[in-house]
């Protein structure tokens, strides 16, 4: 008969996620991942597969928080402007409890070049942000909000490259105020 679980596998993939985004993929051994997620090697590699099948886990749990944080901040926002805003706010103005920068850009940079499953994961992340915003220019654009002299796509990829380029800037320079300039002089391009 098989045992039951003895833990809360979604906390554990959280813990593991957190492990991973703090350290990296390359630089976190498996040592490291069983202390952090406080299980034996043994449950890890059974309810998760190896380290690489647990990282593209976290990184899927990654990608559906960051997916579920920016539809909630933009939710029942009525000014298109506003609610893109809120978008770069969220990077600015992190979650404390949350290591600096982003996952998903750390993976990119650390592993696309020679990992195809990763690189998917990664773009398959960044086109839901992309759709995100394409979504809010364009219902700005028929409102009047924001201006037309670009495609709705095109717009979309732009901002989203800038807030690509903030998670990695969170990192090296949290200071509020120059990422807030980057973000106020990156949305001029709606007006």
């Amino acid at each position: 008969m098989a045992r039951s679980k003895e833990f809360d596998v979604d906390n554990v993939l959280g813990k593991a996620m957190n492990v991973f985004w703090q350290q990296g993929y390359e630089k976190t051994s498996m040592q490291d991942l069983v202390a952090g997620m406080g299980i034996h090697k043994r449950s890890m590699y059974d309810t998760f597969g190896d380290k690489h099948s647990l990282y593209i886990k976290s990184m899927e749990r990654f990608a559906d928080m960051t997916a579920s944080r920016m539809e909630g901040r933009v939710e029942g926002v009525d000014s298109a402007k506003e609610a893109i805003r809120r978008l770069f706010d969220m990077i600015i103005y992190k979650q404390e409890m949350d290591p600096a920068g982003c996952l998903l850009v750390n993976s990119a940079v650390e592993l696309a070049n020679h990992d195809p499953e990763t690189t998917s994961r990664v773009n398959d992340a960044f086109l839901n942000a992309e759709r995100l915003l394409e979504q809010l220019i364009t219902r700005g654009q028929a409102s009047g909000e924001i201006a037309e002299h670009h495609r709705a796509a095109d717009l979309a990829v732009f901002l989203h490259n800038a807030l690509v380029g903030l998670r990695v800037m969170v990192k090296i320079n949290p200071d509020p105020s120059k990422l807030q300039r980057i973000a106020d002089t990156t949305l001029a391009v709606l007006d």
